[in-house]
């Protein structure tokens, strides 16, 4: 990977992580089944926002609002 250009790694990490939005969504259909995709889109953007490790927010920086 030394050889990779910073464009090539930012398109790594963009792939890596529309892969985990993929797995999260495919395992929210396997536990809801009856959910239609409003409900599934809205439990992937739960998701996204929440910090597991630190609920009560205090973690180190700020929580994002970058997909509220």
């Amino acid at each position: 990977m030394d050889d990779d250009s910073p464009a090539d790694r930012l398109r790594l990490a963009i792939d890596m992580f529309e892969f985990g939005l993929g797995m999260q969504r495919a395992r929210l259909r396997r536990e809801r089944p009856d959910a239609d995709e409003s409900v599934i889109d809205a439990a992937i953007d739960e998701w996204l926002l929440s910090r597991p490790f630190e609920p009560l927010g205090g973690g180190r920086g700020r929580p994002s609002a970058r997909f509220a």
